[in-house]
């Protein structure tokens, strides 16, 4: 399962990596490639979520023993994944300013309040993501520590359940063992019986022997 892991990490880097060099390469692009190139980011941006999604889902299925290496990279992931969301919206202002400047010649300069503004708006929504991020982040790891519980209850309930079936297999092995301990006394009790009856009878016919032998002579 990890080497799964590590093929969307692969994957992830060489996403992010294109990513990255596209955006800083929006701003200084002619109107018509500027155009496709954003729309080739989102194209990516989506790709590269899908991916963390699906790292995200490998982790989970990881052991709890094991997990959280892999949880502090993921957490580096999404706060890269964030940035470079920031960066594209932050790009994308200002190539929407830079085309409106182109439409409206010189009453563009008008935009530069308006791109200040919408900076600060991106920085307050950026602010409030990192926000949600981390309330994500603790649900995430509220998560796994419950999965952690329940998997140790799970395990000590198959430990007493083992138990119990040990402390029957050894109340039926006590009982077969009385079952057979009382079978060998009985035998045991026969069979003096029986030599006590043979012992009789030998002294009875000995006894009689005698006595016929005496009255012969």
């Amino acid at each position: 399962m990890s080497s799964d892991f590590e093929g969307y990490e692969q994957d992830f880097a060489v996403l992010t990596a294109e990513i990255t060099s596209k955006i800083s390469r929006v701003p200084r692009l002619p109107p018509d490639e500027k155009k496709q190139m954003v729309a080739n980011v989102e194209k990516q941006l989506e790709e590269a979520r899908e991916l963390l999604e699906q790292m995200d889902l490998e982790v989970r299925e990881i052991p709890p023993q094991s997990r959280g290496m892999y949880s502090n990279r993921m957490r580096s992931y999404k706060q890269e994944m964030g940035k470079l969301e920031t960066d594209f919206k932050r790009s994308r202002i200002a190539y929407s300013d830079e085309v409106r400047n182109e439409l409206l010649g010189d009453a563009g300069n008008s935009s530069e309040n308006q791109r200040a503004h919408l900076l600060d708006n991106t920085e307050r929504l950026e602010r409030s993501s990192r926000s949600l991020e981390a309330g994500y982040q603790i649900a995430v790891e509220t998560e796994q520590i419950g999965q952690e519980m329940l998997e140790n209850l799970s395990h000590d309930r198959e430990k007493i359940q083992r138990a119990r079936e040990r402390l029957r297999e050894t109340d039926a092995n006590l009982g077969k063992s009385s079952r057979i301990l009382t079978g060998m006394l009985r035998r045991i009790i026969q069979n003096r019986i029986l030599l006590v009856i043979l012992g009789i009878v030998v002294v009875i016919t000995i006894l009689t022997a005698i006595t016929f032998f005496v009255r012969g002579h």
